[in-house]
């Protein structure tokens, strides 16, 4: 039998947590003395210690470890778990890679002041034109790729051919952030003509007057983009006429390093009045 003080050296968990992981009753000592309140291990018990540290630095909480450990009779259940959490920590890492860009981006675009730099905002008219439109509800903004994805497959039989510029852009129809089925429209401008597929609509579109900021980099600077276009439409005798949209000049498709991408943003407007 080991005291808890030899037990914590070699299964290299301290005393407090140990007493932790019993009053949890994740891992009980063999034997408490009644009369001295000693707790004492058996050496058979440095095994489990070893699965419960494991698990705890793979990041699963008690009541996880708990089950766990009830599952491993069960091989095909214990698989299922660890795999649950292995997508869990993949998503953990791509939020922190993202809050990463955010962080790189910001550094980058704060100038020798120490104030982050302005964007230049302008008016002008999108052109009328003849599109190819695809809108649908998705999971989250992160899944826009898909729909271009899906429009290329439904009209590859077409072989449409893409107008010069294409505008290439997603309009975003929620009237509120949202994060989670958000409504986004997709739109390439095409020449020729050709029959709607299942889920692709061809529109002829008017010209748009729009308020429109073009950055260079991540997406992760729209929210700083979106703020200077609200101030400045309302600052200079506009006010907003629909929906918002990107242009993608340059984007995942052509490059994928972030800060390549070249995005117009666009706030369709109309004079004040």
């Amino acid at each position: 039998m080991l005291k808890i003080g030899t037990f914590s050296k070699l299964s290299r968990i301290s005393v407090r947590m140990l007493r932790y992981y019993e009053e949890m009753g994740l891992l009980a000592p063999n034997e408490v003395d009644t009369a001295t309140g000693y707790r004492y291990y058996g050496e058979g018990q440095l095994m489990e210690a070893e699965r419960i540290r494991a698990l705890r630095e793979m990041g699963f909480g008690i009541g996880a470890v708990r089950e766990i450990l009830s599952a491993c009779h069960d091989p095909a259940a214990l698989e299922q778990l660890l795999r649950i959490r292995r997508e869990e920590l993949c998503g953990e890492i791509q939020a922190a890679k993202q809050r990463l860009l955010l962080l790189e981006t910001t550094l980058k675009r704060v100038g020798k002041d120490g104030i982050v730099e302005n964007y230049n905002v302008t008016v002008k008219e999108i052109p009328g034109r003849y599109a190819a439109s695809l809108r649908k509800s998705i999971p989250d903004y992160a899944r826009e790729g898909e729909l271009w994805g899906q429009m290329m497959e439904e009209t590859a039989p077409q072989h449409i051919q893409m107008a010069e510029p294409c505008w290439s852009m997603a309009i975003f129809h929620d009237k509120e952030y949202r994060e989670e089925s958000v409504d986004v429209e997709i739109q390439m401008a095409v020449k020729g003509r050709y029959t709607d597929t299942p889920h692709v609509r061809f529109l002829e579109l008017p010209p748009q007057l729009v308020a429109a900021v073009t950055c260079k980099g991540s997406y992760q600077q729209m929210a700083g983009v979106n703020q200077v276009l609200a101030s400045w439409i309302a600052g200079n005798g506009y006010e907003m006429d629909g929906p918002m949209f990107n242009i993608y000049h340059v984007g995942p498709a052509q490059t994928q390093d972030p800060e390549e991408w070249i995005t117009e943003v666009c706030m369709p407007v109309k004079p004040r009045g």
